[in-house]
């Protein structure tokens, strides 16, 4: 696995995974490298600085600090898709069916599916994600 800092065409800066080089490039030509902050798909490799580990301390802090960095990033992916999209609960994945068929309004929403929902959603060829929902900073 390899990490790249990525930056949109909107100069959000985010790391993002991938398997090789290659792997990037192929996304990238296929425009599914998203920002998480804004949805943008004209992304590009931003200048990183090189890994350097001096000790074990050294790097426990740096791993702590890319911890609490993903972390920040998370809520505030969080914070974005709550003032930007309607929450529809337990009903995500009927609301998402009858936007993706043109039964209602097209626009963001988000809430809850069971694996199996989401089974089916992806089967409709329904574009969501699933994603891992910090709690919130003021709890």
């Amino acid at each position: 696995m390899i990490v790249f800092d990525l930056r949109c065409g909107n100069a959000h800066v985010f790391e993002a995974w991938f398997r090789d080089s290659k792997e990037y490039e192929r996304q990238k030509k296929r425009q599914q490298i998203t920002c998480p902050v804004c949805g943008d798909t004209a992304c590009d490799k931003a200048l990183m600085a090189p890994a350097v580990t001096s000790s074990k301390e050294d790097r426990q802090a740096r791993e702590q600090a890319m911890a609490a960095n993903a972390y920040r990033k998370l809520a505030e992916f969080r914070r974005q898709v709550e003032e930007n999209c309607d929450y529809v609960g337990e009903k995500f994945a009927e609301e998402a069916l009858k936007i993706h068929h043109g039964e209602t309004e097209k626009r963001g929403i988000y809430g809850e599916a069971s694996k199996e929902e989401a089974e089916n959603l992806s089967e409709e060829g329904v574009e969501f994600g699933l994603i891992p929902w910090m709690p919130r900073a003021d709890n």
